[in-house]
């Protein structure tokens, strides 16, 4: 084997990486924390009463599963649940929107055109319009005595059939990637 191609070889393989990475289909995460909080002050949290993904006042199973999630993820940094009155309050909220992409490919040879109207008398683009949906997740962690966040994590992505028909472990997936961002450990007891 020789230089050139195991340089070749090796850029195929990084553009492979770069197209799979490219095609992530994970969640996009990042989180905002308040200047100067100390999240290790803290013991203890409680969900807020009507959380985002609440709808009319009644529980759905998003909230449930947002719930267990975040349970377990403040669990593990040692923060407990509490019904009522823990120093930190969860809230949460997840949306879905649809978005639309116009994308643009030269079409090759003899081109008819959007329904033939062209003819073959000249070539263009063929467009086409690319619909799919996006679901965006919040979870608030609030300072319960003085009423503010004190770290919010985000995150983004697009949203499957699989996903749709079936979110639990795509809540579960990031609300473990949005908790790699969480700074703190509770206090010890």
């Amino acid at each position: 084997m020789t230089k050139k191609d195991t340089c070749a070889g090796l850029s195929v393989l990084a553009l492979a990486v770069l197209l799979l990475t490219g095609c992530e289909t994970g969640p996009q995460v990042r989180s905002v924390t308040e200047p100067g909080a100390n999240l290790s002050a803290y013991r203890t949290y409680s969900f807020v009463a009507q959380p985002g993904t609440n709808r009319g006042g009644n529980t759905t199973p998003l909230t449930t599963f947002f719930e267990t999630a975040i349970a377990r993820e403040m669990n593990a940094r040692g923060y407990q649940q509490v019904d009522s009155g823990g120093d930190l309050l969860v809230n949460f909220n997840a949306r879905v929107t649809e978005k639309a992409d116009i994308q643009s490919t030269p079409a090759p040879g003899p081109y008819y055109g959007y329904y033939g109207y062209r003819g073959g008398m000249y070539m263009g683009p063929e467009l086409q319009t690319v619909r799919y949906k996006v679901g965006t997740a919040n979870v608030d962690v609030v300072d319960a005595k003085r009423k503010v966040v004190v770290w919010e994590g985000i995150a983004e992505r697009e949203l499957t059939e699989d996903v749709m028909r079936n979110p639990q472990p795509a809540i579960d997936g990031t609300v473990a990637k949005m908790f790699t961002q969480f700074p703190g450990r509770a206090a010890p007891p």
